[in-house]
C-alpha cells in the first residue's frame, strides 16, 4: 500500500471515527430532552393537582372559620386570611421565579462527554 492510500484510509477511519462519536453524543442529547420533556410533564400533573386541591382546601376552612366567626367577629377571620393568602402567593411567585432565573442542567450529561472529549483530542 502506498503512503497516499495510507492517508486516505487513515483519514476515512478517522472521519468514520468522528461521525460515530457524533452520533453517540446526539442520541444522548435526545435521551436527555425525552426525559426532561416526561418530568416535566409530570411535575404539571402533580402540581396543578395539588395545587388545586390545596386551594380549595384552604378555601373551605376560610368559610369555616368566619362562618364559626360569624356572630362576634365577622370582619377578623375574612382579613387574617386575605393576608395570610397573598403573602403566601407571593412568597410562591418569589420562589417560582428564583427557579427560574437559576436556570436548567438540561443536557449536562451531554456536555460533560463533549467536553471529555474535546479533552481527550487535545495534545
Amino acid at each position: 500500500m502506498s503512503s497516499p492510500q495510507r492517508f486516505s484510509s487513515s483519514l476515512k477511519g478517522l472521519a468514520a471515527t468522528v461521525l460515530e462519536l457524533l452520533q453517540i453524543r446526539l442520541e444522548l442529547l435526545s435521551v436527555e430532552a425525552q426525559e426532561e420533556v416526561l418530568r416535566i410533564g409530570a411535575l404539571l400533573v402533580y402540581g396543578a393537582f395539588a395545587v388545586t386541591l390545596l386551594g380549595l382546601g384552604l378555601c373551605f376552612l376560610a368559610m369555616l372559620i368566619t362562618v364559626a366567626l360569624w356572630d362576634s367577629h365577622r370582619l377578623l377571620p375574612l382579613a387574617v386570611f386575605a393576608v395570610l393568602f397573598l403573602a403566601l402567593g407571593g412568597l410562591a411567585a418569589y420562589q417560582a421565579r428564583q427557579r427560574v432565573l437559576s436556570g436548567s442542567r438540561l443536557f449536562s450529561a451531554s456536555i460533560d462527554e463533549l467536553r471529555r472529549d474535546r479533552d481527550g483530542l487535545r495534545p
